[in-house]
């Protein structure tokens, strides 16, 4: 009779005693909740108690979280519309704060708050820059000016921002036919621009080869004008200082001469005298004293 009695009694014992006891894993943060209200925090992994049917436990992730948020059109200084895509990395740093921020909703309701809160940070810090630094290399000083606005305005709900990063930065579809147009327009410009200073370039090079060209064909003819008048000058003292040495064979050598050049076959005809002074070592066995030309 007793032991129907006392097996009961220690059966509601026992299940009290597992019921009072909570196991929170490393990877968890623990509160202890009475009536809603916030009894006991459990930060470290291990065994905790609580009273039960009274208190309960709420577990959180003690890890890092991610946050994708939804594209977001912004607008930057330029009036140059851009579709952003950002992503956040966040952890819950005060379970109170937390508990009390969000309520029941958990990490679900933190997540809609901190995407309003980002959404926020990118329109305000984009928006106070021209759209070409955001798709120039200074995008990291603008990710971490978002995250810095996010991480203020995401505290009083105990969780810090630890990362933001823009994952795609795109013209909206609208826009990339006229901003295609616009850069077609701009590089043919550029392009023009080039030609430009490309034909202004070989120009100048043609006109200082043609320069170049004058001088030295100049130089040229005044050497040889110069070794011409040489060569004229040397030649005639070699004729003074033959006719000085044998005038009868120099007078001879300069008859010849003349027949050559005179009796050719492509010359015109030349009507003279045959008595002439010109024919005279051709009819006569013994040549003159002197003959001319």
């Amino acid at each position: 009779m007793k032991s129907q009695v006392v097996l009961p009694v220690i059966a509601i014992i026992a299940a009290t005693a597992l019921s009072s006891v909570f196991i929170v894993d490393e990877r968890e943060k623990a509160l202890v909740l009475q009536f809603g209200q916030v009894k006991q925090v459990k930060e470290t992994p291990g065994l905790g108690l609580k009273i039960p049917l009274i208190q309960e436990v709420v577990t959180y992730d003690d890890r890092i979280l991610g946050l994708q948020g939804q594209p977001l059109e912004v607008t930057p200084l330029d009036d140059r519309r851009l579709v952003v895509d950002a992503f956040a990395r966040w952890r819950i740093t005060n379970l109170v704060d937390f508990r009390e921020a969000v309520g029941a909703g958990g990490v679900d309701a933190a997540q809609t708050r901190l995407d309003r809160i980002l959404n926020a940070a990118i329109r305000e810090v984009l928006g106070s820059v021209p759209s070409n630094r955001v798709l120039s290399e200074d995008r990291t000083s603008l990710m971490n000016q978002i995250r810095d606005r996010a991480r203020q305005e995401s505290a009083a709900l105990g969780v810090e921002i630890i990362d933001v990063r823009l994952t795609r930065t795109d013209l909206p579809d609208q826009n990339l036919s006229a901003t295609f147009a616009r850069m077609r327009a701009e590089r043919e410009r550029e392009a023009a621009d080039e030609i430009a200073r490309g034909g202004e370039a070989a120009q100048r090079v043609r006109a200082s080869a043609d320069r170049t060209v004058v001088e030295l064909t100049s130089d040229a003819r005044r050497q040889a004008e110069v070794i011409r008048g040489e060569a004229d000058g040397e030649r005639n003292a070699i004729y003074a200082e033959a006719f000085g040495r044998d005038p009868e064979f120099f007078a001879f050598s300069r008859s010849l001469t003349s027949y050559e050049r005179a009796l050719q076959s492509g010359n015109s005809s030349i009507v003279m005298n045959p008595d002439s002074e010109f024919f005279s070592y051709l009819r006569s066995e013994q040549p003159p004293v002197a003959a001319s030309e």
